[in-house]
């Protein structure tokens, strides 16, 4: 059996793909890659093309019910679910960029993709990854709000507000995504043409430039490195002002749920700096590529599926939102109003106690989210 993220030779018989070849001087510039594989054992790929195939179902059906729950029940039309609803569509697309090319490399035996091909690829993993990575910090900003300014926080996190930072990130991704398609379309291969990546990514790619990429490299370790840490840095000081709040709680059993909730999503925070960190802060000369397609794997196939079950299936709101989906027409309506009646109590609570902000600290940790 081969082994997952070792350098893999190709393939013995492999047909010479129809690819066109063009002389400029001394220099053959390659107009078509070919993708390693995750194992050069044809038992061992029909087994990772089973089990991938089960990871990227269960991705696509669970955060497609994430949000076909969050956009239809009125209990869930919230920011913070406004939110969720977006980082599953994103996982399913992130994961789309790259898992499934990866089923027909499993399967085909020229794996082989164009150079238009393999850009648009690395666009859309960059344009997708750079997205998720500040809407996971806008939601650790979202959660701050909603703890420490309380009473302020539905004015604050306005409908049209959630709008304009949705529009921000994407745009924001996009141009990002974008300034590296751009400045790698006009890049010249002529070292080869076989990517040492079961997916078409930067570093991979900059191995078999013959032209000068220098501007390339520290577009990648300064711009997208600034952009990690930048998001990391502010989704980590969120979660430890959060922390600090939940250390004020007085009941212990409070304190636990709220730790369990603050813990799964940092694990879910953690996995995605930490992978884009070790993949694209690294100096160039410690850069090893078969520990870099063993990251990619955990980032696009796993993380996109840890995600619904850390943020929303631990969810009792959620949860209960699927089972009314399930049951009697007219539940979900009189579950909603009954929601609503919490809402409009819960104010008056907030109010009555002694110190309104310690008071409704503690009581908005015990909430939805947080159990």
């Amino acid at each position: 059996m081969g082994q997952i993220g070792e350098g893999f030779q190709e393939r013995n018989h492999l047909p010479l793909p129809s690819v066109r070849e063009m002389e400029e001087g001394n220099q053959t510039l390659v107009t078509e890659f070919l993708l390693l594989g995750l194992s050069d054992s044809a038992d061992l790929q029909k087994f990772l093309f089973l089990i991938f195939l089960l990871i990227y179902s269960a991705n696509v059906v669970g955060n497609v019910t994430i949000m076909l729950v969050i956009w239809t029940e009125r209990g869930l039309h919230t920011p913070m679910y406004f939110f969720i609803s977006i980082l599953s569509f994103i996982d399913i697309f992130y994961s789309s960029t790259t898992v499934p090319k990866m089923f027909t490399n499993f399967l085909a035996v020229a794996q082989a993709i164009s150079r238009q091909g393999c850009l648009a690829q690395m666009f859309f993993f960059h344009f997708l990854g750079s997205t998720e990575a500040m809407l996971l910090t806008l939601m650790g900003f979202d959660r701050y709000l909603a703890i420490f300014s309380p009473l302020q926080y539905p004015l604050l996190m306005t409908r049209p507000l959630c709008l304009a930072l949705t529009c921000l990130i994407w745009s924001v991704g996009f141009f990002h995504s974008l300034l590296h398609a751009v400045l790698m379309s006009r890049v010249i291969f002529c070292r080869g043409r076989q990517v040492q990546h079961f997916f078409c990514d930067i570093a991979p790619l900059l191995k078999l430039a013959c032209s000068d990429v220098h501007i390339n490299e520290l577009l990648l370790f300064a711009v997208t490195g600034f952009l990690v840490l930048g998001c990391f840095s502010l989704t980590f000081l969120s979660y430890v002002l959060i922390v600090s709040a939940v250390l004020r709680i007085n009941s212990p059993d409070g304190r636990r749920k709220a730790f369990s909730t603050c813990a799964a999503h940092l694990t879910v925070v953690v996995i995605h700096y930490g992978c884009a960190g070790f993949m694209y802060l690294r100096p160039r000369s410690r850069h090893t590529l078969s520990q870099d397609r063993v990251v990619a794997v955990l980032y696009t196939a796993v993380t996109p599926l840890l995600n619904p079950l850390i943020y929303t299936l631990r969810n009792k709101e959620v949860k209960a939102a699927i089972k009314r989906a399930d049951g009697p027409r007219g539940e979900p309506e009189r579950a909603g109003q009954q929601d609503g009646r919490e809402e409009a109590l819960a104010p008056q609570s907030i109010l009555g106690g002694r110190s309104v902000g310690l008071g409704f600290i503690e009581s908005h940790l015990l909430a939805p989210i947080y159990y």
